[in-house]
């Protein structure tokens, strides 16, 4: 069973979700980032379906548990997670990695790669694949057409096995209008293992069809007695381009209230520090939106703090420095919070 707490976000339209990335296996900063963000009041912590960062992300989550009482004293709301692993039926943006070969690279070309990407994940000589999470920025950019996205598709099976021994507690499948038979078959995997998970998330990035699309899932997997959220993904990964791109996530769950699916809609795609303002000015919260999702922003926000850590310290862990620290969970705690 979920926990009333978290239950309880939901139904008040308080729900609050971290978006490490899909794709984004980059260890250190998954780990400093599940820590801020527990301290900081999140209640779910989305990764990518890989052993490592699961593990990494849980650390920091234990870590966090050490800090509640000091974070509470600052006026804080700590809380444990639930961490969140992401799956996909199919190809997907978010399960992607940009690739390009730096040799075919002209000498006189100015690399606008490597200004655009949010990351750092381009350098002189090619993609550093972990920090890569597929948001696509440089793709069109390249005035030669050099760089590609290589997609990938998790093993359901693998993640299934995982169940039984890493700390995940719920699930978010990624599919696309387009997947209705790759959905239902792994949809039939994942049914026998319900028992074990606290929550499901069902994610489907902005189209004509998504609504419908989603209606027809709504009918395939009930009854469901495991809570549900469906995240409304609309501009995906562009939180941290600019206030304009909350808007169209904002459409989306309004169309999707309008059919009435059981279950909790949640904003994802484009959500940033504007996007809760938007929803209580519009009179959302609650009854429609039951809480909001935070990737591109979350991970932008403490950039500059993480930089800070590689620079005064050997050590990756953020406590290590306790000004950093509260630095990037007061970071965290605004936006969240905003």
């Amino acid at each position: 069973m979920i926990d009333e707490n978290y239950l309880t976000s939901l139904q008040k339209g308080e729900w609050r979700k971290l978006i490490c990335g899909a794709s984004y296996q980059d260890i250190p900063s998954v780990r400093n980032l599940a820590l801020a963000y527990s301290l900081a009041g999140v209640n779910c912590v989305d990764v990518a379906a890989d052993e490592a960062v699961i593990k990494s992300a849980w650390d920091g989550i234990t870590v966090a548990k050490k800090y509640f009482t000091e974070a509470t004293s600052k006026g804080y709301t700590p809380r444990q997670p639930l961490l969140m692993v992401s799956v996909n039926d199919g190809e997907d943006l978010h399960f992607r990695k940009a690739l390009f070969n730096a040799q075919l690279c002209p000498s006189d070309c100015q690399r606008p790669c490597l200004d655009i990407c949010p990351t750092e994940a381009i350098k002189f000589t090619g993609v550093v694949e972990q920090l890569c999470y597929g948001c696509g920025r440089c793709l069109p950019i390249c005035p030669y057409g050099l760089i590609e996205a290589q997609n990938h598709l998790i093993s359901m099976e693998e993640v299934l096995s995982w169940l039984d021994y890493l700390p995940i507690g719920a699930l978010e499948i990624h599919t696309h209008p387009l997947h209705w038979e790759n959905f239902c078959q792994l949809w039939e995997k994942i049914t026998p293992y319900l028992p074990k998970l606290q929550l499901i998330a069902i994610s489907c990035a902005y189209t004509p069809t998504a609504t419908n699309y989603l209606s027809k899932i709504a009918q395939l997997i009930q009854p469901l007695s495991t809570p549900l959220i469906w995240q409304v993904d609309g501009r995906s990964m562009s939180g941290d381009i600019g206030k304009g791109t909350t808007h169209l996530t904002i459409k989306y769950a309004q169309e999707l209230a309008k059919i009435n699916l059981l279950g909790y809609i949640q904003l994802a795609g484009g959500t940033n520090e504007h996007t809760a303002e938007k929803v209580s000015s519009l009179g959302l919260s609650g009854d429609i939106v039951a809480g909001i999702a935070f990737g591109s922003q979350a991970r932008k926000l403490l950039n500059e703090t993480f930089s800070a850590l590689e620079n005064q310290t050997n050590s990756c862990h953020l406590e290590d420095i306790p000004a950093l620290l509260w630095q990037g969970v007061n970071q965290a705690h605004q936006l969240i919070n905003n």
